[in-house]
C-alpha cells in the first residue's frame, strides 16, 4: 500500500469549483484495504460521479482519508491540528524553547497574525471541507443519485450532514461570526456577509437533526452494505452525541441532558466506562465514533505528533509538551496523570517532559492495514457524554443526578466521590473535570474557557507567563483573526475586532 494515500488540495475558500470536488472520487486502491470500498471509476464526469454506490462511497470517504492525512494542511489531527493548536492557544501545553515557527509561537503567545496567516490558517482547510459536504448533499438531494440503492444515499448524506456541523461547530468556535456557505455556488460564497453565532447553530442543529434520521442505527462496512464492529463511520448515535454537546454550547440545558441521556442508556453498545488506558483503543466501548488511519508504518497521526521521541523534541513535528499548569492541576490520586496512563515522559539531561499518552502507538512498522492497528482516532466518546449530562443536570438543579455523571468519570481515574454538593460548587467541579478528562483532546478546553466566559480571567495570568511578558493578554484574542485573503476576495465580509 502506498503511503502517501491520496493528496487534492483545495482553493483556500469555499469557493471551489465544482470539477474540482468530483476529482476526489479518484481514490487510488491502495487505500482499499482501509476503507474496504472497490476502486472508482476514473472517467470522471458530473453525470457518473454519483452514479453507482461505490463512487458515491468514495467521494465521502475522501473526507476521512484527508482528516487522517499526515499533511500539515490537516485541521483533525497532526503537529497543525486544531486540537494541538488550541491547546497552544489555552494552557495545556509549553512549547519547547527551540521551536521557532511563527505558525507555533503566535498561537503559543497569544499573537496571532491576519495578514501573516497565524490564526487563520484552519479557515481554507475547513471551509474545503465544508464546500465538499455542499456538494455532496446537493447531489444526494438531487435526481444526479437516483440511481444510488436507496439505504447507502441515504446512510451518505447523513455522513455529509454530520460532517458538515462538525467543520461548522468548529469554525464558529474558533472565529465567531462566519459565512454560512450552504451551496457551492462561487457567486453565491463570495457574496456572503457573516451570519450571527445564533444562526449559525440552527445550521448546525438542523444538520444533525437530518443526520440523525439518515443515519444507520448500526455501524455499517466499506460498502455500507452490512453491520461491522468497526465504529468507523458515523452512526445516528454520533449525530444525537454531537447535537448533546451544541444543545450544551447554547445553553439548551433540557436538550443537552435528553441527548446525553439517549448515548449512555444504550448500553448494548456503549459502556460500562472502559479502564483508562482501553478507552482510546480501536472499537471500544468508549468510542462513538472514530476515523481509521490510512497510512502504513503507524497508527495515528496524533500519536506521532504527541509521543516525544527519547530527544524530547524534534521542533517541527513534535513542538510541545504538557505544561505544569495542567499537571499541577490534577488532584494526587489522579490515576489518569500516572505515567504510563493518560500521560508519559522522557527525560533528556536531566529534564523530565511530560506528554499527553491516551495514543500509545506512535510507530509500527509493517502495519500496512487496518487488522494490524489497535488505535483509531477518537472523535467521540462516552466520557464526554457523561460531563455534558452532568452540567445540564446542575443547570437544571438536579444535583443527585449531576454527582451521579460526575462521580462515574471520577471514580473510573481512581478518585472519590465529589464532595460538591450544590451548583455552584458543581459548575466548579464539572469544569475541572472536563479540563482533566478531555485535556489536549478535540480544542476542549479552549472552548469551554471562552463558553464559560473565564478565559479572561484564565489568560490574562497565562499569557505574560507564556510569552515571557512580551504580550499580555487581550479579550478580542479569544477570537482567531480571519485571512486576509480572503476578507480581500469577499467584499461582505469584515475582520474580527482587534486584528
Amino acid at each position: 500500500m502506498s503511503k502517501e494515500i491520496i493528496n487534492l488540495k483545495g482553493k483556500d475558500n469555499c469557493n471551489i469549483e465544482i470539477w474540482f470536488y468530483l476529482a476526489v472520487i479518484l481514490i487510488s486502491s491502495s487505500c482499499k484495504k482501509l476503507v474496504e470500498t472497490p476502486p472508482p471509476t476514473s472517467n470522471i464526469t458530473e453525470a457518473n460521479v454519483f452514479s453507482t454506490d461505490a463512487t458515491a462511497i468514495a467521494t465521502i470517504n475522501n473526507l476521512y482519508i484527508g482528516m487522517n492525512s499526515v499533511e500539515h494542511s490537516n485541521p483533525i489531527q497532526g503537529a497543525r491540528s486544531i486540537s494541538l493548536l488550541t491547546g497552544i492557544s489555552a494552557d495545556e501545553y509549553t512549547l519547547f524553547s527551540g521551536v521557532t515557527g511563527i505558525e507555533f509561537v503566535h498561537y503559543y503567545e497569544n499573537a496571532l497574525s491576519g495578514t501573516l496567516r497565524t490564526g487563520s490558517d484552519k479557515w481554507a482547510p475547513l471551509y474545503n471541507y465544508v464546500f465538499k459536504c455542499n456538494a455532496a448533499i446537493e447531489a444526494f438531494t438531487s435526481e444526479k443519485s437516483n440511481a444510488l440503492t436507496v439505504n447507502v444515499k441515504r446512510q451518505l448524506l447523513g455522513e455529509a450532514q454530520m460532517l458538515r456541523a462538525y467543520f461548522y461547530f468548529n469554525l464558529v468556535n474558533m472565529f465567531g461570526e462566519i459565512p454560512l456557505c450552504l451551496v457551492t455556488d462561487p457567486q453565491v460564497n463570495t457574496s456572503l456577509a457573516r451570519s450571527s453565532k445564533d444562526l449559525v447553530y440552527q445550521q448546525i442543529i438542523a444538520d444533525l437533526q437530518s443526520a440523525e434520521e439518515n443515519l444507520s442505527n448500526d455501524y455499517l462496512n466499506g460498502d455500507l452494505s452490512s453491520v461491522t464492529i468497526e465504529r468507523v463511520r458515523p452512526t445516528k448515535w454520533a449525530a444525537i452525541a454531537l447535537l448533546a454537546r451544541v444543545y450544551l454550547y447554547i445553553e439548551d440545558w433540557e436538550n443537552a441532558e435528553a441527548k446525553a441521556t439517549q448515548i449512555i442508556n444504550y448500553i448494548s453498545l456503549f459502556g460500562p466506562l472502559p479502564s483508562l488506558n482501553n478507552v482510546f483503543l480501536k472499537n471500544s466501548r468508549e468510542a462513538i465514533w472514530q476515523l481509521q488511519p490510512t497510512s502504513i508504518d503507524f497508527n495515528t497521526t496524533e500519536a506521532q505528533t504527541l509521543i516525544l521521541p527519547a530527544s524530547g523534541s524534534n521542533i517541527y513535528n513534535n513542538p510541545v509538551y504538557l505544561s505544569d499548569a495542567l499537571l499541577s492541576s490534577f488532584e494526587d490520586d489522579d490515576e489518569r496523570v500516572v505515567n504510563g496512563n493518560w500521560i508519559n515522559s522522557v527525560t533528556v539531561s536531566g529534564t523530565s517532559y511530560f506528554y499527553p499518552y491516551k495514543y500509545k502507538v506512535s510507530n509500527s512498522p509493517g502495519v500496512t492495514d487496518a487488522s494490524g492497528m489497535t488505535e483509531y482516532f477518537m472523535m467521540l466518546r462516552l466520557g464526554e457524554q457523561y460531563l455534558i449530562r452532568a452540567e445540564a443536570r446542575t443547570q437544571l438543579n438536579n444535583i443527585g443526578g449531576a454527582q451521579t455523571d460526575l462521580n462515574a468519570i471520577r471514580n473510573r481515574a481512581g478518585l472519590s466521590n465529589t464532595s460538591a454538593f450544590d451548583r455552584v460548587s458543581l459548575l466548579t467541579a464539572i469544569m475541572i473535570e472536563r479540563q482533566h478528562e478531555l485535556f489536549t483532546e478535540g480544542a476542549h478546553r479552549w472552548f469551554d474557557l471562552k463558553r464559560t466566559g473565564d478565559v479572561d480571567s484564565v489568560m490574562t495570568s497565562v499569557t505574560p507567563l507564556k510569552s515571557g511578558g512580551s504580550t499580555i493578554w487581550e479579550s478580542y484574542q479569544q477570537l482567531y483573526p480571519i485571512p486576509e485573503s480572503e476578507l480581500q476576495k469577499a467584499p461582505n465580509l469584515t475582520q474580527n475586532p482587534g486584528y
